[in-house]
């Protein structure tokens, strides 16, 4: 029973993490690869899979909310943290998986507008929110299975029938282009909201111990971190070996729906559209879910704020999906690189063992990474000779990682030097 438990928390997880950007992104980046396909492959996977895996893992081990999660960088630290987080959740990853859902599972067949479609479909999300007891059974038991056939069938399908070459790519760095598209699917920052939504979840079914809900998180995490691999490898693939099926400057959702038409015929698009549309809507119920359970731990004496936040979550999604998929990506870049490093950098240090954290590391490494991402926000919003300056002396910064050897060499100096003031105080 226990392991089926596993698998079912596993599903849902998967489904969680799969949507908008899961979907359009890998296949897009395998054209754009060519044969470089099984670089950027490794690169996606570290910020795609290798890292929300961790971020999952982390949750296993603290079992607390989002605060829990950052409060090692202090309190108003975590509380801020969180806000933004939260903020940026529901304003463009949870629209962007309307938009996805309209331009890929109802435009191709109606012109009805795009307000229709993210109305119904937020109207559908609060629903189910204000249901959440039933959330990782129905999301686990009926949603993620459904889309896992739809994907294994489009993407095997597609292996198995390719004969073209592959193409040369353009790409002049094809790990760190994988890398910063990562970025694109929010895994990183779902795995923090997402890990706090199954903690609270838990509550409401069988009771279980620390270890119990720790084994089953990290294996749930595991497995469906397995999943995502398999996946996004296939779509990788799919995109690098039909290129030639592909108009020259196709966008992100044309890629895949014309793989989906040449595998699997006419009806092809419509398999795709009810993916498209079950995987995005069970990541916008998890992102809304965890913003609601967040506001209502700290608005508890109100009878009504969980579902008050939920409502305002789907307004601000039914406002903001309005707007074509490609308007929201370009948004959210700058939004990435500002807060996506700090994200990395605390699901590492989750991670460490007890003995090895710290006030002083947590709030020193975050501090470091903060300073060091700055040059990169500001030279995505705006191409400055001063920043551009700045960005010559950094190590990696042309590769939009000039906050990495900073962090890790401030890590291990105050690991280092904690180690160092312990040996003295035993001497």
């Amino acid at each position: 029973m226990r392991k089926k438990q596993i698998l079912i928390t596993a599903f849902a997880l998967f489904s969680l993490f799969f949507g908008a950007g899961n979907l359009i992104l890998p296949s897009y980046l395998g054209w754009q690869a060519g044969a470089s396909w099984f670089t950027v492959s490794i690169g996606f996977a570290v910020t795609a899979v290798i890292i929300p895996i961790f971020g999952i893992l982390a949750h296993a081990k603290i079992q607390g909310s989002m605060y829990d999660f950052a409060k090692g960088g202090g309190h108003w630290f975590a509380i801020v943290y969180c806000l933004i987080v939260y903020a940026i959740s529901v304003s463009l990853p949870a629209p962007r998986t309307a938009s996805v859902t309209h331009e890929m599972a109802i435009a191709p067949w109606t012109n009805s507008s795009p307000l229709i479609t993210s109305t119904v479909y937020f109207v559908l999300v609060f629903i189910l929110v204000l249901n959440r007891s039933k959330l990782i059974g129905f999301i686990g038991k009926f949603l993620s299975p459904l889309i896992g056939i739809i994907l294994i069938l489009i993407i095997g399908i597609a292996i198995f029938g390719s004969s073209y070459p592959l193409n040369t790519s353009a790409m002049q760095a094809p790990l760190v282009s994988g890398l910063l598209e990562g970025y694109q699917t929010f895994d990183a920052i779902g795995a923090i909201v997402v890990g706090g939504v199954l903690i609270v979840s838990f509550r409401f079914g069988p009771a279980l111990t620390y270890t119990e809900k720790k084994k089953h998180l990290a294996w749930a995490g595991i497995i469906a971190g397995l999943g995502l691999l398999f996946i996004y490898f296939g779509l990788l693939y799919t995109g690098a070996y039909y290129h030639q099926l592909l108009p020259e400057k196709a966008i992100r959702t044309e890629v895949l729906q014309i793989i989906s038409a040449h595998s699997l015929g006419k009806i092809g698009n419509r398999f795709l559209g009810v993916l498209v549309a079950l995987a995005c809507f069970t990541t916008a119920v998890g992102i809304v879910t965890g913003t609601a359970d967040y506001f209502k731990s700290y608005f508890h004496r109100f009878k009504h704020s969980y579902s008050i936040t939920a409502a305002i979550a789907c307004l601000l999604g039914i406002l903001m999906g309005q707007f074509d998929v490609h308007y929201i990506i370009d948004i959210a870049l700058p939004v990435l690189m500002f807060i996506y490093p700090i994200s990395i950098i605390l699901i590492m240090l989750n991670n460490l063992p007890k003995q090895l954290q710290s006030v002083v590391l947590f709030r020193s490494v975050i501090l470091v990474t903060f300073v060091f991402s700055i040059p990169d926000f500001l030279n995505i919003l705006s191409k400055h000779s001063f920043i551009e300056s700045i960005n010559s002396y950094i190590l990696l910064s042309e590769y939009h990682l000039g906050w990495l050897l900073p962090a890790i060499l401030c890590g291990f100096f105050v690991i280092g030097y904690q180690h160092f003031r312990l040996k003295e105080k035993q001497i």
